[in-house]
């Protein structure tokens, strides 16, 4: 055997056949196995239905017998999960789903990518959970304006004020301001109850929820009132420099392309902007175009602005959520593929009718 890491040890494959070979990882004493394979081989499990290998523990050793491809990535996985646990990582079906995918789909490490923490509160630590997280993470660390694009579901706002949180503890910033536009999703907001501000609210409540999770609930509002905190539309942002700032743009394909300048124009000095939003759920009035959209075009390739793009497979919620959103990908996909009607001709019955005499 030879030692491959910290964490484990991995003997070399043994043919068994003309297409199988055999590995076997060494898991270290002071690991607990219950904390690497889950309660009743719940992780255990997760790991065979995902592969065409034969897997077995006896004790602290684990023999895989498979295909040398299949036997390889089971056992990297092994050795990855291993070190997420002595790192005192909480391995879960989801955490081992997405470790699998990233080794089949990528050549980052599920021990890098899952150990990443932001913030820690009330218990709860944020951190990312696929490969295009951690680079949208790692972006908002390297640039002054980042656009992360992308289904709903992916973490977009939520990194991103994680990351607002942090800065704000470690004073890289001295506040924090929270946006988006106030856009109605098919409700007319003049037809609402109440006055303009119970009117708004509404559209910033998903910030007020993400807040909650990062930061003590009893200590938001002295935050807000001393201005280190601010949850505002849009619209308040007109004619402000916004200086030593954590600016946060969500829902932006919700805005215009003169808002969406009128807002990237507010960055002051030592300030930082992450924009988010989901450019196939706009809601603008129709023939308004979606100013994340256009901005794509007009900024690309300007030198410390960067563009994020995730997909349906960061979704981090249901695994129902992805499913919906690549149904609808492909649904919007064939409607694009059909043919259009051209504007002002009208289709009409052949042979005449009485109001055609």
């Amino acid at each position: 055997m030879s030692e491959t890491n910290d964490s484990s040890r991995t003997s070399q494959p043994k043919a068994k056949g003309p297409s199988r070979t055999q590995a076997k990882v060494v898991i270290p004493d002071d690991h607990s196995m219950v904390s690497l394979l889950g309660s009743r081989d719940e992780l255990l499990r997760v790991v065979e239905g995902a592969f065409r290998a034969d897997i077995h523990v006896r004790g602290n050793e684990i023999t895989i017998t498979g295909s040398p491809e299949e036997s390889s990535v089971v056992v990297r996985l092994f050795e990855e999960l291993a070190e997420l646990v002595r790192g005192g990582a909480e391995l879960t079906p989801d955490a081992v789903e997405r470790s699998i995918a990233m080794l089949r789909m990528s050549s980052d490490r599920p021990a890098e990518v899952l150990s990443l923490d932001i913030i820690s509160s009330r218990g709860r630590t944020i951190r990312p959970k696929t490969v295009n997280q951690k680079r949208y993470v790692d972006a908002i660390d390297r640039h002054t304006i980042v656009f992360g694009i992308g289904p709903a579901g992916t973490g977009k706002t939520y990194l991103a004020m994680a990351k607002a949180v942090r800065a704000l503890q470690e004073k890289k910033v001295n506040r924090i301001i929270l946006t988006r536009p106030a856009v109605e999703a098919g409700e007319r907001l003049g037809f609402l109850p109440g006055t303009l501000y119970e009117k708004i609210d509404p559209y910033l409540r998903p910030l007020y929820d993400a807040l909650h999770d990062m930061v003590d609930p009893d200590s938001i509002p002295r935050l807000m009132a001393a201005g280190t905190i601010e949850v505002a539309p849009l619209a308040y942002m007109r004619g402000r420099t916004l200086n030593d700032a954590f600016i946060i743009l969500d829902e932006a394909q919700n805005t215009s392309p003169e808002q969406m300048k009128m807002f990237l124009t507010r960055l002051g000095f030592n300030s930082k902007i992450v924009v988010t939003g989901d450019v196939t759920q706009v809601d603008l009035p129709g023939g308004t175009q979606s100013g994340l959209k256009v901005v794509q075009e007009i900024l690309d390739g300007i030198p410390d602005i960067h563009f994020s793009r995730l997909t349906s497979s960061d979704v981090v919620r249901h695994r129902l959520v992805s499913d919906i959103v690549d149904a609808y990908g492909r649904y919007d996909e064939l409607r694009r593929d059909e043919p259009q009607p051209i504007k002002g001709v009208v289709k009409r019955p052949r042979g005449r009718t009485v109001s055609d005499r």
